[in-house]
Order: C-alpha cells, then sequence, then structure tokens
C-alpha cells in the first residue's frame, strides 16, 4: 500500500516500468551462464587463498588451535583426564598396608613385651576389580574431554561464520544507507525544481531515516556476534585474507554409521562398561578378606624369661551385613547404564540425519541464491535509478523496490551465516569436526 495516491497515468508507467526490468533482466542475461554470477558481498575466497574442500584454511586451523588452548575449557579438560588418570593409578595400588603393633604389659613380679605386624591379604582381587573398573571411567573421562573440545570447535566455528556474516550485513547496510541518502538528497534537489511533489521528497526522507536506524540495529548485531566470539577465546582472528569459504563446501554425502568413533557414544559406552565392572567390585566386597599377623616378644614370669613367637589369623564376619544390597544397586545401575547408551546411540543417529538434511537444504539454498541473476545488486539498483529518473516509476515503486533489492543482500549474509552453521553441526554429528579443523592432534 503506498503512502499517497497514484493517478492513472501513473500507475501506467509502473506497470511499463516493471515490465521494462523484466525486460532488461531478460537482455542482461543473455548469453551469460547463470552459473557465473556477479559477487555481491565480499565472501568469496581471494585468489591468493588456498581452500581444500576437505579441510578449513590453514590460518583458521591455527586460530581455531589456539583459541581452544587459550580457552579455560582447555584446562578444564585436562584437569578432568589427569584427575582420571590418578584415580587409574590409585585403583592400582594395593588396598591393604601393613600395621605394625606393640603391646607391653607390667603386672607385678610379671612382664610381657611383644611386638608384630598385620596384614590383610585381598584374595579376591578386589584390587584388579578396582582398577578395572577405574580404567573404564578413564576412558570415559578422555571421551568427555573429547567431547568438551569438539562442542567448542563447533561453537567457535559457528561464532567466526556469524561474525564475519555480520560483518557483511554491516557492509550492505552501509550500501543501502548511502544510496537512501543520495536518494533524499536527489528527491529534495527535484522537489526545489517542482519535479516532484513534497509528499513523494518525504517519502524519500523517511526512506533515508528508516535506513538509518535499520543500520544501527545492523551494527549491534555486528558488536553482539563480536563479543559471542570473543566469548569463546576469539582473541586471535584469522587473517583478514581469508574469507568464508562457502562456494567450495562439498556436499553431504553418506557417511558409514561413525557411531562408535562418536564422543557422545564412547562416553555411554565406558560408563556402561564401569558400570558392569563396578557390580564385579560389589560382588568382591561381600567376600571378607582374612588378616593374618606375626608377633614375637618376651615374657617374663616369677623371675623366669622366654621368648615367644605367635600367628594370628582373623576373618570378618559379615553376618549382621552380607552387602546383598549393595551388589543388587551396582546392577541396577549396569543396566540403566547400558539402557542410556542403546538411548545415545537412537539420538546420534537422529542427530547425523537431521543434520546431513539440514546441511543440505542450507547448501541447495545457498547455491540457488548465488546462481540468481536477481543477488546482482549493483545493475538493479542501477536499472531502478534511471527508470525512476525517466519517470517510468514512482518514488514509492522505486523505494519498495530498492528495498527489496537491498534485503537481498540482507537475505544472503544470513543464508551464509546459517550455511556455517548447519555445516559445522553437521561435521560434528558426523564425526568429521575435528579433522576439518585440525584438532585431531590437539590434546
Amino acid at each position: 500500500m503506498h503512502l499517497f495516491d497514484l493517478t492513472r497515468p501513473r500507475a501506467a508507467r509502473a506497470l511499463v516500468a516493471g515490465v521494462a526490468v523484466g525486460m532488461f533482466a531478460v537482455a542482461a542475461t543473455a548469453g551469460v551462464p547463470a552459473t557465473d554470477p556477479k559477487p555481491v558481498l565480499p565472501h568469496a575466497p581471494t585468489p591468493h587463498s588456498t581452500v581444500h574442500p576437505r579441510v578449513a584454511p590453514d590460518a583458521l586451523r591455527a586460530a581455531l588451535r589456539d583459541a581452544w588452548q587459550q580457552h579455560p575449557d582447555f584446562r578444564v579438560a585436562q584437569a578432568q583426564v589427569d584427575a582420571a588418570g590418578a584415580r587409574l593409578e590409585a585403583a592400582g595400588m594395593p588396598l591393604y598396608n601393613p600395621e605394625l603393633a606393640f603391646a607391653f604389659d607390667d603386672e607385678g613380679a610379671d612382664r610381657s613385651t611383644t611386638a608384630g605386624v598385620n596384614l590383610t591379604l585381598d584374595i579376591n582381587d578386589k584390587r584388579g576389580a578396582r582398577r578395572s573398573a577405574a580404567s573404564a571411567r578413564f576412558d570415559q573421562a578422555s571421551a568427555q574431554a573429547q567431547l568438551q573440545r569438539r562442542e567448542f570447535a563447533r561453537q567457535w566455528l559457528a561464532a567466526w561464520a556469524e561474525l564475519q556474516t555480520a560483518g557483511q550485513r554491516v557492509l550492505a547496510g552501509e550500501r543501502r544507507l548511502a544510496l537512501l541518502t543520495r536518494f533524499a538528497d536527489l528527491a529534495a534537489r527535484q522537489f526545489a525544481a517542482d519535479d516532484i511533489s513534497g509528499l513523494e521528497r518525504d517519502l524519500a526522507l523517511l526512506a533515508r531515516d528508516e535506513a538509518r536506524a535499520g543500520q544501527a540495529a545492523l551494527i549491534a548485531e555486528h558488536a553482539q556476534a563480536q563479543a559471542r566470539f570473543l566469548a569463546l577465546g576469539g582473541s586471535t582472528l584469522p587473517d583478514g585474507g581469508v574469507a568464508l569459504p562457502s562456494d567450495t563446501l562439498p556436499p553431504p554425502r553418506p557417511e558409514p554409521d561413525g557411531t562408535e568413533r562418536m564422543p557422545e557414544w564412547r562416553i555411554a559406552q565406558a560408563a556402561s562398561v564401569a558400570a558392569e565392572r563396578e557390580v564385579g567390585v560389589a560382588q568382591r566386597d561381600a567376600v571378607a578378606d582374612p588378616t593374618v599377623g606375626v608377633h614375637g616378644g618376651r615374657i617374663d614370669e616369677d623371675g623366669r624369661g622366654d621368648n615367644v613367637f605367635g600367628v594370628s589369623v582373623s576373618i570378618p564376619l559379615f553376618v549382621r551385613n552380607d552387602h546383598r544390597n549393595e551388589v543388587a544397586a551396582a546392577r541396577a545401575d549396569a543396566q540403566a547404564a547400558v539402557a542410556q547408551a542403546e538411548r545415545v546411540r537412537i539420538e546420534l543417529a537422529a542427530t547425523r540425519r537431521g543434520a546431513t538434511d539440514s546441511y543440505a537444504a542450507a547448501q541447495s539454498a545457498w547455491t540457488l541464491w548465488r546462481a540468481s541473476r536477481g543477488t546482482d545488486i549493483e545493475r538493479r539498483t542501477g536499472l531502478l535509478e534511471r527508470l525512476w529518473r525517466e519517470g517510468e516509476l514512482s518514488t514509492s515503486d522505486y523505494l519498495l523496490q530498492l528495498n527489496q533489492t537491498l534485503d537481498t543482500a540482507l537475505a544472503g549474509a544470513e543464508l551464509e551465516a546459517r550455511l556455517w552453521r548447519s555445516y559445522a553441526d553437521y561435521l560434528a554429528a558426523t564425526g568429521q569436526l575435528e579433522r576439518w579443523a585440525g584438532l585431531e592432534t590437539t590434546p
């Protein structure tokens, strides 16, 4: 709906202008391959940058690796693995330490002095059972550290892409503001020359003010994107010559079932194994270990002395508490861990399929957007201004089509950000993200 009434001749001119735009677009595309569109935003890789479709650019890899190694999550992951390693070593140590015993008794003429040593024997290999369970817990901690590293890489990559595309949106907004400011100045001059009405001049001024407000919002969004990137340790920005290699991203391909190499599955599987081994620990704890002791000394009675030597054996009697409840609880935990692992397997399969489909849809939309002649902003803005100057377009029609044209550039930047978010999710869901980002050998 226009802000002012249009006369019939002007409406006719608008219709002619629409036909002219269509004819011009057809003429402009004649003889030009549809796969070679004119780039609109500065997102295509620079000629000197080499991008392999299956790995990230070297500068991006280096920036991501530095960000990870400087982020607190890196130290958290390392500390958790070190703690699990220490627990594994502790579980492999002997369960019982020897005990020294000294006794002295003085009753009148009778006196006795003895010394001995006692040791509880691990005849049921409780030490081996605990070490086996701790080994599974160490595997679980290692997989958890890998998951933290992968999730950091996914979030960092998405934040970096969002920052890049937010910068592109700011540039597109600056272009829109410059065009509408220039148009407002031109409308003011034409109003002074009585070529347009005051209402048309005011419409141009309103469009310029709206562009200013929109540009402020784009700048704020860029600041927020930068803050999110810095929060992920993005203090080391990739080299300015490395742009988003969006046009070289490979299409999604059917991946073999790689559930076993996913950190989520490794965590669940290690937890299941550890819970099963904890059953063995509980069963062995329910069996008493004997304590063997030896002692020796001297006894003096009625003026006569003699050396003594003895051996003792003691065994706890699990009569009041036979520890069956602990074994039952461990078995229930093991069953829950098995069910949890199965749930993780189902979720991983669903996530992998969803991420693959989302990435395929985003890449298809991006390819179509890049191949469309309608995204040639420079050509369309020049054509619209020429038609407006010639009187073939009303001011309201010109502003409407100009805003639609410039919104296309903003939509392209948002589409590119969505493409990279879906690509990061696809790589993570298929177990390829760390290899793509060069973090496989990074602690």
